[in-house]
């Protein structure tokens, strides 16, 4: 079992406490809070080893997760580092794509390996999928929340989009040409509400709508390819796949046959993945736990971060063009 501490004990970090508490492949060691108040309240509510001193964890743990707010994210992933140990952080990786890059450098210098939680990768819908999704040529994303005031220190880009642009990247195999955005500040100092067109070098383009102010939630996205229509509902963990292919010579009473201007004619057919539920962040800690163990690349490494960040950088740098 690999000994683990935990930086940060906010709502998702108690969160990840319990998974890793409960998890076979982790020994939870303890945490720290720079908050000594939050910190004792939480070892006493929990039973969590509080330490106060935030290099005496570390020091005490084969990998340090990190779950504090963004801002401090690459001086506990450097300090972790340095001291060669393994990291998971929290998305987004860092707050500036330097930080970002200088911690990609110092995981190859260390020899450690390093995870970002960009949780909807491991969302059973999107897992049910993703080997279907193949050559998109069109992307369309709305990833919509109620106001909460946590998470309102960043841009909607940063705090919501960012799980949708990791996605988008994790099943395209073409770099990004161009991005036009637009984004409105309603109740917060950042974007509350933002579009983005990202196109992409081989003719793809996908459009990204993320919002923090709606009066409903919705986390879906739709993947049109050649022959298929993909649909990915990451909120209610369900999918759709519509595909065509060549109509039969006879067809059935209930086949659906489509014909094009040229006469072509196309049969439509349902397709129903199999959905395998599971607790995603769960499954994302001990996916790192097993990298660490097998000496494999992490399913989110790094790299894959930093970027996401990047074109979510580049987004936000967009709405003032």
């Amino acid at each position: 079992m690999l000994k683990v501490g935990v930086l940060g004990a906010g709502h998702l970090g108690k969160i990840h406490l319990r998974l890793l508490n409960e998890s076979e492949k982790f020994e939870l060691v303890g945490f720290h809070d720079p908050d000594a108040i939050t910190g004792k309240k939480v070892s006493e509510e929990f039973g969590y080893s509080y330490f106060e001193n935030r290099n005496t964890l570390i020091e005490a743990v084969d990998v340090v997760d990190i779950v504090t707010p963004t801002l401090s994210h690459y001086d506990c992933a450097k300090k972790a580092m340095e001291q060669g140990k393994h990291v998971f952080i929290e998305k987004p990786i860092t707050n500036t794509l330097e930080e970002a890059e200088a911690l990609v450098s110092l995981e190859e210098k260390h020899g450690v390996k390093g995870q970002v939680g960009h949780v909807e990768r491991f969302n059973p819908a999107f897992l049910a999928v993703k080997d279907k999704i193949q050559q998109p040529m069109f992307i369309e994303t709305h990833r919509l929340a109620e106001f909460n005031p946590r998470g309102t220190d960043v841009p909607v880009v940063l705090d919501l989009m960012i799980h949708d642009i990791d996605a988008i990247l994790s099943v395209m195999d073409s770099d990004v040409k161009q991005i036009n955005a637009s984004g409105v500040s309603v109740i917060s100092n950042s974007p509350d509400i933002a579009n983005a067109r990202i196109e992409f070098e081989n003719g793809c383009v996908a459009n990204l709508t993320a919002s923090r102010i709606s009066l409903k939630n919705m986390r879906k996205s739709r993947f049109f390819q050649k022959d298929a229509y993909i649909s990915v509902d990451f909120l209610e963990k369900k999918v759709e796949v519509v595909k065509m292919k060549d109509a039969p010579e006879q067809p059935g009473d209930f086949d659906i046959i489509l014909q094009n201007a040229e006469g072509v004619k196309k049969q439509i057919y349902f397709e129903n993945p199999e959905i395998s539920q599971n607790n995603a962040i769960k499954d994302e800690l001990e996916t790192f736990a097993d990298a660490i163990a097998n000496d494999t690349t992490p399913i989110v490494s790094l790299k894959q971060g930093t970027a996401a960040l990047r074109v979510a950088l580049k987004i936000i740098a967009s709405f003032d063009n």
